[in-house]
């Protein structure tokens, strides 16, 4: 077929593709861009910690060292048991990042099958769902933690407890709204026209179609997670110690706070980060991902 005679793709056509679309969206967005490159950083940190810091959290190498400020022989100076603060910050990236992503994870098994539920049958399934969306809603989250954690003495499994118990509602609320969307789409009646049950409806139609809100809904459930871990740390029901985790050396350096302030400061600004990367990122994501942009 020679020049002539070949059909010309017009430009346009490739924006018509929902995913070259997204990606488009996505990468014009610097600041997500930014909080993405930061998160992988701290991912990255957090998963070969061994390898970048120079001693075990726990181990108080430096203990006629205590108190030293930052140098450059201790990035982030020593904490007041002799131990390396840049080490414990690291480490404690593995613990914030690993519930965040765990509580996330299970927030998304809960409201992904409560969310399709309520979005296919509406009526009363979807009266009962919303009732108990209501009652989570109205809970303060650190609230029923304190509660919760008090009585369990805190730990691993009971913050990502915790955290997946009041972060589904956000998942439950984007899956519903996007099947309600889907659920009189000429492909679910074909499907139900030829004799699909409602399970299977849901199963292979709704929810695949429902991917772009489930991903939003997981990236933005993390930092609600990390800030809820942090928070029970530093009130001392979260992760005990000598595990390093960043609310519990907040809570540690605020008695030092008006002289050895690298105690407070630098765990402070490690959440602060990791929350605003993971949220500017999940925004970015929902911004990419969101259909009712498509047309702008």
């Amino acid at each position: 077929m020679t020049s002539e005679t070949m059909p010309v793709v017009p430009p346009a056509y490739r924006q018509r593709n929902p995913l070259w679309f997204a990606w488009r969206r996505f990468t014009g967005n610097k600041a997500a861009i930014a909080a993405g490159a930061v998160l992988a950083v701290l991912i990255l940190m957090a998963i070969f910690a061994p390898l970048i810091t120079p001693s075990h959290p726990d181990a108080q190498t430096f203990l006629t060292e205590a108190l030293a400020f930052p140098s450059a022989e201790h990035w982030f100076g020593v904490d007041n048991l002799g131990r390396d603060f840049y080490t414990r910050i690291v480490y404690g990236a593995r613990v914030s990042l690993t519930i965040g992503f765990t509580a996330a994870l299970f927030s998304v098994v809960i409201g992904i099958p409560l969310g399709a539920l309520a979005g296919y049958f509406g009526g009363k399934t979807d009266w009962f769902i919303m009732r108990i969306i209501e009652l989570f809603s109205v809970v303060p989250p650190l609230l029923a933690a304190m509660l919760l954690g008090a009585l369990t003495r805190g730990g691993y499994f009971t913050i990502i407890l915790i955290a997946a118990l009041f972060g589904w509602v956000q998942v439950c609320l984007l899956v519903r709204a996007q099947v309600k969307a889907f659920r009189e789409k000429e492909f679910v009646q074909a499907a139900r026209a030829l004799g699909a049950s409602p399970w299977y409806i849901i199963r292979r139609h709704l929810i695949p179609n429902s991917i772009s809100p489930i991903i939003v809904g997981f990236v933005l459930a993390i930092p609600l997670a990390m800030m809820l871990e942090a928070s029970l740390s530093f009130l001392g029901i979260g992760v005990p110690p000598p595990t390093p985790t960043w609310g519990q050396m907040i809570n540690e350096g605020i008695d030092f706070m008006f002289f050895y302030w690298h105690l407070a400061v630098f765990p402070t600004a490690a959440l602060a980060i990791t929350v605003l990367a993971t949220t500017l990122f999940g925004d970015g994501l929902r911004d990419a991902l969101d259909p009712t942009l498509k047309g702008r």
